[in-house]
């Protein structure tokens, strides 16, 4: 694990042009994953522009002040992200459900996510997962987004094929900047192609909209019980494998905690919930960041910065992204978290005895595949803590 002593911490010292980077392509990616998700859920429920700015705004907040302040706590790149399959199932949960209901709903599901974080239950599960299975948990949630660089290469391939040309070569001559390099060339191609539309482009601030949460066993069934197992099985498990995959120790309880009571004091201007990231995290911990691991917490630091920025110009969000092809986006997120997936493959098969258990967590968790509305993450780490228990029960009596 590293060292990570409070008087090596200076953010501004420790800052490298590789964790700025990192900590935006972080922010890209984790609004592009999903950003459209709440649009649709929004328009789908009835909800205003001004409301589903206000849920941009609040979610992008929390997590900036969360990104920040517990990175620096820490000392360690602690990412939080919006749950992404929490605003899918709002898709077809939210609309026939009063938004103040809903909002009392949000409440719930943070509310039951703090109680998980103070009595310290998650804290000791997370402990018990072998590091081999994290690891193998990190390397399939990220498997897919690094097989969309594929996808990307149908889309747009001269433009796919010199960005991983620009990459191989930075990995050759600079390392440290090679994912950047990968991101001018993109850009400059994207440019030269015609295919970056700024026309709907406008700049806007995001105003909060206060919802006054009311309580219903209807919406606490439909939307605040789906919603606190979704952010826990997809979200805070894959978050804090991640963390421990990259060698930091960080207790859960308290980062759930935090989590948890900045959603309650958001939901009222729409914040469904922020949660522990795992794809976005993997760009700030991984070696892409920064050389040296007791610094990375930077690469956090700078993309709760982007995500402040971001959230007060959440209106017009949408069209930024939107002005950007989605190849760029695809490839330059898969492209930074190589290394990321490298790691976690080597760890996941470093042990013998845990060689199958890692494998099938892995299968299980790329698969992308969903069990009572339960995503592949929780049913990875189920599948490969199974398969450890069959293989290995009582051999280590015996052995003696």
């Amino acid at each position: 694990m590293h060292d990570l002593s409070p008087a090596r911490l200076r953010p501004l010292a420790d800052t490298s042009t590789s964790a700025v980077v990192a900590g935006f392509i972080a922010m890209l990616t984790g609004y592009t994953s999903s950003l459209v998700l709440m649009f649709q859920a929004g328009q789908a429920a009835g909800l205003t522009d001004g409301q589903i700015s206000s849920w941009i705004w609040s979610l992008s907040i929390g997590m900036a002040i969360c990104c920040i302040g517990l990175s620096l706590r820490y000392r360690a790149p602690i990412m939080i992200a919006w749950s992404t399959p929490g605003a899918a199932l709002l898709i077809t949960s939210l609309p026939g459900v009063p938004y103040g209901e809903a909002i009392g709903a949000y409440i719930l599901a943070s509310g039951l996510i703090v109680l998980i974080g103070l009595t310290g239950t998650f804290d000791r599960m997370m402990r018990r997962i072998p590091g081999s299975l994290a690891a193998a948990l990190l390397a399939g949630v990220l498997f897919k987004i690094g097989l969309e660089i594929c996808v990307a290469a149908e889309q747009q391939p001269v433009l796919v094929v010199a960005m991983l040309l620009a990459y191989l070569l930075g990995k050759r001559l600079l390392p440290r900047y090679a994912v950047l390099a990968a991101l001018i060339v993109g850009s400059v191609l994207a440019g030269l192609f015609g295919l970056l539309n700024f026309e709907q482009f406008e700049l806007q601030l995001a105003v909060p909209e206060w919802t006054t949460p009311s309580f219903s066993l209807a919406a606490a069934i439909s939307i605040g019980i789906p919603l606190f197992i979704v952010a826990m099985a997809s979200q805070n498990l894959p978050g804090m494998a991640v963390l421990r995959a990259n060698g930091y120790d960080v207790p859960a309880s308290p980062l759930l905690t935090t989590t948890g009571l900045t959603s309650i004091l958001l939901a009222p201007f729409g914040s469904h919930g922020i949660h522990m990231a795992a794809i976005s995290a993997a760009i700030c911990a991984g070696p892409e960041a920064h050389e040296d691991p007791q610094k990375r917490y930077t690469a956090a630091i700078w993309c709760g910065v982007f995500y402040g920025i971001a959230g007060i110009f959440g209106a017009t969000l949408a069209a930024l992204f939107s002005a950007l092809p989605k190849a760029l986006i695809l490839s330059i997120a898969a492209l930074a978290l190589f290394a990321s997936i490298i790691g976690g493959l080597t760890q996941a098969m470093s042990e013998p005895k845990e060689r199958e258990a890692a494998l099938i967590t892995f299968l299980v968790t790329a698969s992308g595949m969903t069990l009572f509305s339960v995503g592949s993450a929780f049913w990875g780490i189920v599948a490969g803590l199974l398969t450890l228990a069959i293989l290995n029960w009582g051999k280590q009596d015996a052995d003696r």
